[in-house]
């Protein structure tokens, strides 16, 4: 029963910025998100750790479908596959699921974007509406990594 409320989500998103423009942000510049997709984030606190270590835990305010919410996370980098994972740890997401994980995966070109979830029980949906919003972050941030 239980195996029946985990899943994954996934997206691709075409870049025009570099994998390595696009890790630096998260490994770099975090605090800078808020500036690249203000629609979808409105602010970012270092909570535990410094801004550029992996393991360190930030609390986002995001706008999702017009509501605000708050997530937090404790960011796993690894630099060598270019991978960026967001392990939440609070937040408005945990009202209706047990975990939420999101993941960033950046080769050549593309952005695979990944959700991982496990529901708290069967009448919840997948976080579609998360995916739709991971994405729509991405190509805020690419375009705003490419504007001359």
């Amino acid at each position: 029963m239980a195996d029946d409320l985990k899943g994954q989500l996934e997206a691709e998103v075409q870049l025009k910025c570099s994998p390595e423009q696009f890790f630096s942000v998260w490994k770099n510049d975090a605090q800078q998100v808020p500036n690249h997709t203000p629609s979808n984030v409105q602010g970012v606190k270092l909570h535990e750790g410094d801004w550029e270590t992996s393991g360190c835990i930030k609390i986002w305010d995001y706008t999702i479908e017009g509501k605000p919410g708050v997530f937090k996370e404790k960011v796993e980098l690894d630099e060598a596959n270019k991978i960026v994972k967001l392990i939440g740890l609070e937040g408005d997401v945990f009202e209706i699921y047990k975990v939420y994980n999101c993941i960033w995966h950046l080769k050549g070109n593309l952005a695979k974007v990944t959700i991982e979830y496990e529901k708290l029980n069967d009448n919840v949906p997948a976080p579609h509406i998360y995916l739709d919003f991971l994405v729509s972050m991405t190509k805020d941030i690419d375009a705003s990594l490419v504007k001359p």
